[in-house]
């Protein structure tokens, strides 16, 4: 499965590059900060088309379309482009991201990072891969030493959940934060070395469920801000090396919501 799942997710990467800096549609969601581009729902639909094709009796849970058949074994979760903002202003950092959970447990993810043509891979068990080559996270224990990254929601005017204040903290904690702008990216770079630490005050399921498997097989760790395990549904994320995770939890705890 997880070399199907890595098929379809370059395949859309083909799509997405084909459009790239491109004349192409664009709506608004919620609000002028929240886009879809016809280039999301071209990705969307060939890996929807895929999955019925290939796995006909599965669920999918997409950010564009919905859910379909949500009550099936295993379903499908799919950003079919994380990082639209990026992408429809020309930034090059964008992605792919599906994850596959069966019976609740995420048993496979993959997130292509499309211009970089990386894949980034975990299945249950098995440990992470960037390409052919295994991950592990940091081992950096020091957070003054630490380069962290982190999202805002598209209602950032609100400042939902404390963001800024805790945007704040951090960048007088750390040795830096950078915000991408793509959550299934911010994971991946966790589980690969880059970053110490990600965390985000809200994230959808298409956003979480291939890169928290990718982060936890590259021995990393997973909870929502007070260490409590989370599943995909779970809003709060905090995704580190494991050794400053007790050091970012105490900093987001400063600011209850």
């Amino acid at each position: 499965m997880l070399e199907k799942i890595i098929e379809v997710s370059k395949q859309a990467g083909e799509i997405i590059r084909g459009g790239y800096r491109k004349d192409f549609g664009i709506e608004f969601k919620t609000n002028k900060s929240d886009l879809v581009t016809e280039i999301d729902k071209r990705s969307e639909k060939l890996i929807m088309d895929f999955i019925k094709k290939e796995f006909p009796t599965h669920g999918i849970l997409s950010e564009e379309s919905g859910s379909f058949s949500k009550d099936a074994e295993y379903i499908w979760v799919i950003d079919p482009l994380d990082g639209t903002t990026n992408f429809a202003h020309g930034l090059p950092i964008f992605s792919v991201s599906i994850g596959v959970v069966r019976n609740g447990e995420t048993i496979a993810g993959v997130v292509y990072d499309v211009m970089r043509d990386i894949i980034y891979s975990a299945e249950k068990g098995s440990g992470a891969f960037e390409g052919e080559n295994k991950m592990h996270v940091s081992s950096n224990g020091d957070l003054e030493q630490s380069l962290l990254v982190t999202g805002f929601p598209y209602d950032i005017k609100s400042n939902p959940s404390h963001v800024i204040e805790r945007f704040n903290a951090f960048l007088f904690e750390a040795r830096a934060v950078r915000r991408l702008g793509s959550a299934a990216l911010d994971f991946c770079y966790v589980a690969s070395g880059i970053f110490d630490g990600f965390w985000e005050v809200v994230l959808n399921p298409w956003d979480i469920a291939a890169g928290k498997l990718i982060v936890e097989e590259a021995g990393g760790k997973v909870t929502n801000f007070n260490g409590k395990e989370i599943d995909i549904f779970s809003k709060q994320i905090l995704a580190t090396n494991g050794i400053v995770h007790e050091k970012m939890e105490r900093i987001l705890q400063r600011f209850q919501d």
